[in-house]
């Protein structure tokens, strides 16, 4: 392997990670700024991850990331060196190889990024060797919002209020149109070589026809809802029959769209309008974006939340281990319509509409009685959107268990929520096409139509489509004598 010696002026290693664009990415700014040569490095370390180990969904988007990323460097005469191991063993070895004056990257929150991030910081300093964090993946640093006691926020309204009274955030950067180059680039591995598509079954073709990933493509996803969707976005995000979200939760979670440029996308939109304030959509959705910077401040300041309960009193509920049970939550087959739409969508693009994500929590932690881990566990596997702080605090919230948590007895009765926001049935003809012939008053309920008038639609309940693995009733019953159990 050939050594340098010496480079005038000295290079800059851009540590990339879940920060995969090039336009406002602070730390690759940092390094343009330099004048050196500035060297693109990513890192596959699963060592200190553990349990948190991107799971299958959101391997597939990594790799088609990493491979746009590394399209989007070479179209600026750059490129990107992809190796794998320890990050500390590996940013030392790419150091010495290169005799880099400088490491920079983007801060992740994550428990185990933070402690890979601190590991790489102590190796550089014993080099002797510059190492710079950014924050290039909230609007608000955890840690600069703070009650008036000077303590984490547990309850969101207060959190997102005290947010917006803090200055705007700063405009998003424009990307580098060049990068000096190295006099030679590192060794690397082919983004192939990652452990990101294994098993004997290409399963994640499936998953092409759904996304694109990448810059580019959140770029477009971005500017298409702010077009299209967010005027309506207020009455219309509830509704999974309708393509009023804006889907851009896999795009922000790998960093491939800034949420600074989100913010200020959406600004300049409503700067457009004769008045502002006349956009409930724009408001709305921005509140969203408060939800996912209120997730990462419970992360960051209660490092257990994704495997904990965040109330304790959560500790002493009686869940119920079915393996059966959970197997069909997760396959589709509970027998309660809009639970199973939710679930098939989700096994088939890699994504659920966020309102069916509540139903189907709901359903397993509340009328199956099973442990929010469980779902969560799934959900991380399956998720091309798969995030530790949305998804810890998202389970917890539904489950009743964590911070500005729905009450113990809030119990998503997936019939009446159904029929109010899938009034016509179409979300659930989608992913549930076997019960696609039956009318709209009872596509959500189908077991309260006789067998013959269900043979009339071509339905036969324990053949055709599973009849209910449970009585919603009875089940909601005993999730409150549970609750209350505890709650006294």
């Amino acid at each position: 392997m050939k050594i340098v010696t010496d480079t005038s002026p000295s290079a800059t290693i851009v540590w990339f990670r879940q920060d995969l664009r090039l336009t406002d990415n602070p730390a690759l700014l940092e390094a343009a700024n330099s004048k050196g040569p500035v060297i693109p490095v990513y890192i596959w370390d699963d060592s200190a991850a553990k349990a948190w180990i991107p799971g299958g969904a959101s391997r597939w988007w990594l790799n088609r990331s990493l491979a746009c990323l590394k399209q989007r460097l070479r179209d600026i005469g750059s490129d990107l060196v992809v190796r794998t191991g320890r990050a500390e063993v590996v940013m030392e070895e790419l150091v010495r190889e290169t005799s880099a004056a400088a490491v920079v990257w983007n801060r992740c929150y994550e428990p185990h990024a933070i402690s890979t991030a601190m590991a790489v910081k102590k190796s550089l300093d014993s080099l002797g060797v510059v190492g710079k964090s950014f924050n290039g993946a909230l609007l608000f640093e955890p840690w600069t919002v703070k009650t008036g006691k000077d303590d984490p926020y547990r309850v969101f309204t207060p959190f997102w209020r005290a947010c917006l009274q803090l200055s705007e955030p700063l405009e998003s950067e424009s990307a580098p149109n060049s990068l000096p180059t190295p006099p030679f680039w590192p060794e690397g591995i082919s983004i192939g070589d990652l452990p990101l598509l294994s098993g004997s079954v290409d399963w994640w073709h499936k998953l092409d026809a759904h996304w694109t990933p990448g810059e580019v493509g959140g770029q477009k996803r971005l500017d298409g809802f702010v077009e299209r969707a967010m005027p309506a976005y207020k009455d219309d995000r509830d509704r999974p029959d309708l393509l009023g979200t804006s889907r851009l939760s896999p795009h922000l979670h790998w960093g491939e769209v800034s949420p600074r440029q989100v913010w200020h996308t959406i600004s300049v939109a409503l700067r457009k309008q004769r008045d502002p304030g006349s956009s409930p959509g724009s408001q709305a959705f921005l509140r969203e974006i408060g939800w996912r910077e209120f997730s990462y401040h419970l992360l960051y300041h209660f490092p257990l939340l994704p495997e904990q309960n965040f109330q304790d009193k959560f500790e002493a509920l009686s869940w119920r281990e079915d393996e059966d049970q959970l197997q069909t939550w997760q396959r589709g087959a509970t027998g309660i319509p809009i639970v199973d739409a939710g679930m098939r969508q989700l096994w088939q693009t890699g994504w659920m509409h966020n309102r069916v994500r509540m139903v189907v929590a709901s359903f397993l932690t509340k009328n199956l009685m099973q442990h929010w881990r469980e779902g969560a566990a799934w959900f991380w596997d399956t998720l091309v959107d798969a995030d530790l702080a949305n998804n810890s605090a998202s389970w917890q919230w539904v489950a009743g268990s964590g911070a500005d948590a729905a009450p113990y007895f809030r119990i998503f009765n997936p019939v009446l929520q159904g029929r109010k926001f899938d009034p016509q049935g179409t979300y659930v003809r989608t992913w549930v096409p076997e019960l696609g012939g039956l009318p709209d008053t009872f596509i959500h309920r189908p077991w309260e139509l006789s067998e013959v008038e269900l043979g009339d639609y071509g339905v036969v309940l324990g053949e055709t489509y599973p009849r209910p693995i449970v009585d919603l009733r009875v089940t909601r019953q005993r999730a409150l004598e549970a609750y209350n159990e505890i709650s006294r």
